[in-house]
């Protein structure tokens, strides 16, 4: 059972202010976040829920290219970034980098099918004529053909990376 004390203890301890540490720990993750949004280009910049404050502090920091003025440069962002929606920054964030994911998992499946089309040819090419009906099949056959030639032979793989487009240009990557 706890004493009045302990609860006084624990209430206070609520109470109090973030300590100075914390409060650096917490700027020092604005300004890298501030130093991730301005390394962003700005197409992609412009997914983010930033202010229009934010987004002049992002392109002055552009201009600049003393090293001193940058760093303090950089201290003004990590302010600006105080009153930004950090939380919707991070899912913005997080969101970027799930679909690069994605992305990358959509591209091992095309390379697996690539080489699996090598390897196995008209088997397998006739499920992938099915799965994608618009394919140009006489192209794919002979980029099959090609590619098994070229790795047969030792050459630079030129028909597999065009089997690679042809597949990616019908999966819509």
């Amino acid at each position: 059972m706890s004493t009045p004390s302990d609860r006084d203890a624990a209430l206070e301890q609520q109470d109090l202010p973030p300590s100075k540490s914390e409060l650096k720990r917490q700027m020092e993750h604005l300004q890298k976040l501030g130093r991730q949004i301005i390394e962003l280009a700005p197409e992609i910049r412009a997914r983010l829920p930033l202010s229009d404050d934010m987004l002049a502090a992002v392109e002055e920091m552009g201009r600049i290219r003393a090293n001193e003025a940058r760093r303090r440069h950089m201290q003004y962002v990590g302010r600006v970034m105080r009153s930004e929606d950090i939380a919707g920054i991070e899912a913005a964030f997080l969101a970027m980098e799930q679909e690069e994911d994605l992305r990358n998992r959509e591209f091992h499946l095309l390379e697996q099918t690539r080489d699996r089309l090598i390897a196995e040819g008209d088997d397998f090419a006739g499920e992938i004529m099915a799965q994608y009906p618009d394919i140009d099949r006489q192209l794919l056959r002979q980029l099959i053909r090609n590619a098994r030639r070229e790795r047969d032979a030792g050459k630079p793989p030129a028909s597999a990376r065009k089997l690679f487009r042809l597949l990616r240009d019908v999966s819509g990557l």
